[in-house]
């Protein structure tokens, strides 16, 4: 199911920026879009972790996941104007909203025998393969001069997502007060998950990023570096998410054998450093090499952050209020959306390159390492 909601999604979340630019549309126009999909994906995300607290099948936000994300793209495939944009925008960020805290859930509910930080390390290769190959069919459209189509590619994957899901339902989220799982007020849970939340607030803008300033700072060009064509930024792209897909089982593997710290840790120390090579791109002719290194070094921060980060969540929440717990941690990739695109058009618009911009991100991952040790100590605690 992952896999093929990944696939549709890939093209849509990496290659929209595109498509609106050749529309004309300025960067902060399509900056406002993602960041109005990310508010609307923050409704869906409380939406969903209600439902999976009630006890509901993990597979109805799914459901109704499916149904948004596919009359989203029958909006952006014939949008011409900012109207219609948005509207295709908050269609699919509340999509994003209801489908991610309950396939997350479903992970360890799924398979209870395996361990769960391998379970996550799973399905976040599946998730890479997904997106890589969504991406990497969105820029053979590119190159034949029909992006558009990353959107008809999409809805066919919610069509067959939908049959899965009839086919194998998902199971029900445990329903706190039920038997067996005592009731546990926000209170007393709540403050040992804000570290955490901080930390993939600021995590989850790299993807973020990766969808929205990247590819505008691509087809721009930088202070020395060139402007690259739509379908070779496309292919950049699809380069990394490549990458990231062969990788993610082995580096989840391996992180899930040690402390969350660990996973963490290494994720930023790569967010920073990549950040950092994209910021120095801009100041070289040949600058799209350090934009490829920067990619191949964001990827293995990627493959660290997203099952390590997921797992913390499970072991800081608990049982009987997964759902709420997985919506607060996927709300982080809401408010990451939302400001970080914002930010990114501003600062595009402003600067005309993406040099500052990468080097405050780099800035900001970097000081996030202080949080890593307040959540080793939670973990080891709830342990």
């Amino acid at each position: 199911m992952r896999l093929v909601a990944s696939f549709g999604a890939g093209g849509v979340l990496y290659l929209t920026p595109m498509v609106f630019h050749q529309a004309d549309f300025s960067a902060s126009q399509v900056g406002v879009g993602l960041a109005l999909a990310a508010l609307a994906g923050t409704v869906g995300r409380f939406a969903s972790g209600w439902l999976l607290d009630l006890g509901r099948s993990c597979g109805l936000p799914v459901l109704l996941a499916a149904l948004c994300g596919f009359l989203g793209d029958g909006l952006l495939l014939g949008a011409r104007d900012l109207q219609g944009y948005i509207a295709g925008q908050l269609l699919l960020g509340m999509a994003g909203g209801l489908y991610w805290p309950a396939v997350e859930l479903a992970v360890p509910l799924c398979a209870p025998p395996v361990p769960s930080a391998r379970g996550y390390a799973l399905v976040r290769s599946a998730d890479a393969a997904g997106v890589a190959s969504g991406t990497l069919a969105g820029a053979v459209l590119a190159q034949l001069g029909q992006l558009r189509g990353v959107y008809l590619v999409d809805m066919g994957a919610v069509l067959v997502l939908a049959a899965l899901l009839l086919w194998r339902p998902l199971p029900r989220a445990p329903r706190s007060g039920s038997a067996g799982i005592t009731p546990v007020p926000l209170r007393q849970w709540l403050p040992a998950l804000v570290p955490m939340l901080l930390v993939s607030v600021v995590a989850t803008a790299i993807p973020a990023l990766m969808q929205s300033a990247l590819p505008l700072d691509l087809v721009r060009g930088g202070l020395a570096r060139a402007a690259q064509p739509e379908s070779i930024s496309a292919l950049l792209i699809g380069i990394q998410l490549g990458l990231l897909l062969l990788i993610q089982w082995p580096v989840g593997q391996h992180l899930a054998r040690r402390s969350v710290a660990v996973g963490l840790g290494l994720s930023l120390i790569c967010f920073s450093i990549g950040c950092t090579l994209l910021a120095l791109s801009c100041l070289s002719e040949q600058g799209i090499a350090l934009v490829v290194i920067g990619l191949v070094v964001l990827a293995f921060g990627e493959a660290a952050f997203l099952p390590t980060a997921t797992e913390a969540v499970v072991e800081l929440s608990p049982a009987g209020h997964g759902g709420l717990a997985m919506a607060l941690f996927s709300q982080c990739f809401a408010l990451s959306a939302f400001g970080a695109p914002l930010l990114a058009g501003m600062l595009l618009d402003l600067q005309g390159h993406g040099l500052q911009l990468w080097l405050l991100v780099a800035l900001v991952c970097a000081l996030s390492l202080l949080l890593v040790g307040p959540i080793r100590n939670q973990a080891h605690q709830k342990g």
